[in-house]
């Protein structure tokens, strides 16, 4: 059997338990069809690059899958007929990725950060957020002496 990561984008309207229902549908026409599913990630609700079918956000999930390509192609089948799926990408790999995705670390750093990591202190030298030139003169400051 071959591997492969799964990823599809479910309407933003829908909620995360819809969507965790079409995941298990989608594990279980995978199962039936002489495959097994290695690992689940849903990465929640984000922001599209453009619109598809007149959706800015949509529901993003992963599925890590080995299964033979009939099963594969089965669920993609069944995934173009829904109609909350808006879009659904497969690749093959070599092997799966351990542990959390890409996606699930950059969201623990994200998080990790928000609650109060050292970043430094962002201002200028001046330490008033000025990039420590010579502050601009005053508009009254400039001499009207060229006769203008």
């Amino acid at each position: 059997m071959a591997l492969y990561e799964h990823i599809f984008l479910a309407r933003q309207d829908v909620t995360a338990q819809q969507v965790e229902t079409m995941t298990e549908q989608f594990k279980g026409v995978i199962e039936a069809n002489g495959g097994k599913v290695a690992k689940i990630e849903y990465w929640g609700v984000k922001s599209l690059a453009y619109r598809i079918k007149k959706n800015r956000k949509a529901h993003f999930s992963l599925l890590n899958i080995d299964a033979p390509s009939a099963a594969v192609a089965e669920m993609e089948r069944l995934q173009s007929i829904n109609e909350d799926v808006l879009r659904v990408m497969t690749i093959r790999v070599e092997e799966h990725e351990e542990g959390p995705s890409a996606m699930m670390r950059k969201r623990d750093d994200a998080d990790r950060d928000e609650r109060g990591g050292d970043r430094g202190d962002r201002r200028g030298p001046g330490g008033r957020g000025d990039s420590g030139r010579a502050p601009r003169p005053r508009r009254d400051e400039f001499s009207n002496e060229g006769g203008f």
